[in-house]
């Protein structure tokens, strides 16, 4: 058993599991108060590593692809003090941080944990209901319906949309990035089907998002609620035949009608959004889908 205790957060490993307690100390970040405990099993770690500072240490988890909702959520746009999978180490204990970080290399050698991408969730998603405030409205989820409700301060185009309700059924992805200096952040729902995206400030299914100290880490875990419940990005790919197995010239199948394959485009795009397909790859399939339309109407 390897134990770091600290103002920041306590880890403690037992060769199975490492077990995130966040820390009650003011400064702790409110993204990982909210979550409270995460128990990460030794099959979703690709690695750990401890890092020396003048007043202490920092130890990071690093964590396979695919293996969090959160960061697949969030995109790795995290902060430090926000990441749950880091904690600092004070200045007496950096001896323990060390030993902890070795226990858990020693560990994933001698079981030969593959470091890379997860084919599912290995780490549960956030407890729900939960609800996070934007700048623009306010986003709740109760584990199977999403809810965003507009305040005073939306956009018009936004306020004649009306509040939004999303089943998980609706959904085909969440995306959620931090405001920067430049611009808001967002929390964005993806309903099947929709092909364009807009502007955090116009579009409808989407939380317009300032800061982030206090008034992000909410809407962040709400992100990872919806994507822990959505199929995982593996499931997707295996799901869908790859664009280069369709090719330009086959007939049109028995039964296709015009809706059938307009809803096929409309899945390719999203697919192409999501990054499952490549630019070239969506080129084809969207011109074999185009040709079985051109040869229906023949």
């Amino acid at each position: 058993m390897a134990e770091l205790i600290g103002k920041d957060g306590t880890w403690t490993f037992d060769g199975d599991l490492v077990r995130i307690v966040p820390g009650t100390d003011r400064g702790v970040h409110k993204l990982r108060r909210l979550l409270g405990e995460v128990a990460v099993p030794l099959e979703a770690v690709a690695g750990i590593a401890y890092e020396a500072g003048k007043k202490g240490g920092r130890l990071r988890l690093r964590l396979r692809d695919g293996a969090c909702p959160l960061q697949q959520a969030t995109g790795g746009a995290l902060p430090d003090d926000a990441s749950p999978y880091q904690v600092k180490a004070d200045s007496g204990r950096t001896g323990v941080a060390e030993y902890f970080a070795d226990e858990v290399r020693r560990a994933l050698l001698l079981e030969q944990i593959p470091d890379g991408p997860a084919d599912r969730y290995l780490i549960a998603g956030p407890s729900v209901p939960l609800s996070g405030d934007g700048l623009d409205g306010t986003a709740s989820f109760d584990g199977e319906t999403v809810r965003v409700e507009w305040n005073w301060l939306v956009e018009d185009s936004k306020k004649h949309a009306g509040n939004r309700v999303f089943t998980l059924q609706d959904l085909v992805g969440v995306e959620w990035s931090p405001a920067t200096a430049l611009g808001v952040g967002a929390l964005r729902f993806k309903p099947r089907g929709l092909l364009t995206q807009l502007k955090p400030d116009h579009d409808p299914n989407c939380l317009a998002l300032w800061g982030f100290r206090k008034e992000s880490g909410a809407t962040a875990l709400i992100a990872a609620a919806v994507t822990a419940r959505l199929p995982h990005p593996a499931a997707v790919e295996d799901a869908v035949p790859p664009a280069k197995a369709l090719p330009a010239d086959a007939p049109p199948a028995a039964g296709d009608d015009h809706d059938a394959i307009l809803r096929r485009l409309r899945e390719l795009g999203e697919l192409h959004r999501e990054g499952v397909l490549t630019d070239d790859e969506f080129a084809v399939a969207k011109q074999a889908v185009l040709g079985r339309l051109a040869g229906g109407e023949g």
